[in-house]
């Protein structure tokens, strides 16, 4: 009997509720990724917000590590199209990030690798799946942790310079 998939939320830097503007780099051991993270400005009146973009500098930028990664999914929905998500009814909500625990995806993988020959499940016993959604699109992973860090500067910049930094 297999038991029941459960969210909970985790902390981690908030993301901009306006354009976080995330970006990913991954190859076949880690995954990076960079946002604008949600910093109050005291001088702004809630009149004419300003448009960003990946290269608008002076940002506060958070930056997510998994190092290894199983998997990943970045893209739909986004906060309008939250609600049509298959963990939706489970508290999955837009601006968070949440762990997702006895995940189906993390057990879809175990049983997919079973027809290796040196298949054994608890290859697959310290993956936990995780989902942050943003403004425009949900990213979801598969790692045995990460970390996060927070940098200024333009999100692409940022990305840039932490990949040069790991590679």
């Amino acid at each position: 009997m297999s038991v029941a998939e459960a969210l909970v939320s985790i902390e981690v830097p908030p993301s901009s509720a306006g354009a976080a503007l995330p970006h990913v780099f991954a190859d076949e051991g880690k995954l990076l990724v960079a946002y604008i993270a949600n910093a109050s400005d005291p001088s702004f009146d809630g009149t004419n917000p300003r448009s960003v973009s990946p290269t608008t500098g002076n940002q506060p930028i958070a930056i997510l590590t998994a190092d290894p990664y199983l998997a990943f999914q970045f893209g739909p929905p986004n906060d309008e199209a939250i609600s049509g998500h298959r963990l939706y009814a489970l508290g999955l909500r837009p601006y968070g990030a949440f762990e997702v625990r006895n995940s189906s995806w993390i057990a879809s993988f175990e049983k997919a690798n079973r027809v290796h020959s040196s298949h054994m499940p608890e290859l697959f016993s310290d993956y936990r799946h995780f989902i942050l959604t943003f403004h425009d699109s949900t990213l979801e992973f598969i790692a045995e942790s990460f970390s996060t860090s927070l940098g200024e500067g333009a999100v692409l910049t940022v990305l840039m310079k932490t990949v040069e930094q790991r590679a």
